[in-house]
């Protein structure tokens, strides 16, 4: 049985939430998408060089056309969802308890450049899984937050939110909902916070569900390799060889100078649309077509929070925060 009271939460502020955009944002966003400046772009190249401009101007196309930021704020806010202060930091999290009453707590947390919105297919599974075949038993209590400087949680003002101190925050807010101990599940920096927890925190959570392994974008101890196995600096090599030098530059410069590329992506929503949707495509399992996995809509309200809380800056900058303090497993 998962104890839910403690004798001593956290002092903990917690309001409810909802999402309200404002009308001129909106029509700002509208202004910006006419008036882009498309760049020149070598016939038949496709994606090899980065988003391609033809499918980029039907996504464009779409959003100004098609796409209805209040049918996508209408659905979200139908999730119950709160903002917490916790050491000086407004936390959005959604909260939803098991329908049977009694749920295994979980903790899920997003990475870049995605949101707590990539939860809600799966929070109906969690909390009802009888509906879905399984039994009330094995029904959770989910708790989805978003990172610090990410959609509707606020921006850090200070150096040093890196992921150990998100998974304190994690932690206090947890505490504060009266959950002594919980489950941790995370991708991307997800799948990094969510280890800190464990690490930081062994005694109150219970297990961890992880997308990956966190510690990829970090060099070995010792940069020669020495401390490695033949195994492992393979794995390195294939790893540094293949997907670093053809996928990994957005985190090197989001790791070293993020704030430049905060001034284009803030300024266009060409620009971020660009930038995000060609994350997605490489990184989901869709043969090169990135909507047999995510509708427009999908894709179109994951790059409007971020343009409207204009969180873009902030969120790189977590690149930054990790390289500075890096989470090493050796």
């Amino acid at each position: 049985m998962i104890e839910r009271n403690v004798e001593n939460p956290a002092s903990i502020r917690v309001e409810p939430f909802s999402i309200d955009v404002p009308q001129v944002s909106v029509a700002d966003l509208m202004d910006r998408l006419a008036k882009a400046r498309w760049p020149h772009q070598i016939d038949g190249i496709g994606w090899d060089q980065g988003t391609e401009r033809d499918y980029l101007r039907s996504l464009i196309d779409y959003w100004r056309e098609n796409f209805d930021w209040r049918v996508q704020e209408r659905t979200l806010n139908k999730l119950p969802q709160f903002r917490a202060s916790i050491g000086g930091q407004q936390v959005h999290f959604v909260h939803l308890r098991a329908k049977s009453g009694s749920g295994l707590p979980i903790l899920i947390t997003h990475g870049w450049p995605g949101a707590f919105t990539e939860m809600v297919k799966i929070i109906p599974m969690l909390t009802d899984p009888e509906s879905y075949g399984g039994h009330s038993n094995d029904a959770f209590d989910v708790i989805i937050p978003s990172l610090p400087g990410y959609g509707f949680s606020s921006i850090p003002c200070r150096i040093g939110m890196d992921t150990f101190e998100i998974a304190k925050l994690w932690a206090e807010l947890m505490a504060g909902l009266g959950y002594r101990r919980f489950a941790a599940q995370g991708g991307a920096w997800g799948a990094y916070v969510a280890t800190c927890l464990g690490l930081l925190f062994p005694e109150r959570v219970i297990g961890l569900h992880l997308n990956r392994i966190p510690g990829g974008l970090q060099p070995p101890c010792d940069p020669s390799g020495k401390d490695l196995t033949e195994d492992e600096r393979a794995f390195v090599a294939a790893y540094s060889n293949r997907w670093m030098d053809t996928e990994g530059a957005y985190a090197r410069i989001q790791a070293t100078k993020p704030q430049s590329l905060a001034y284009a992506f803030n300024d266009s929503p060409v620009g971020l649309a660009a930038w995000m949707v060609e994350k997605f495509r490489a990184w989901s399992d869709c043969d090169g077509e990135v909507e047999r996995v995510f509708t427009k809509d999908e894709l179109l309200t994951f790059i409007s929070i971020y343009w409207f809380t204009q969180t873009i800056s902030s969120s790189m900058r977590l690149y930054w925060e990790a390289r500075r303090n890096p989470l090493r497993l050796n």
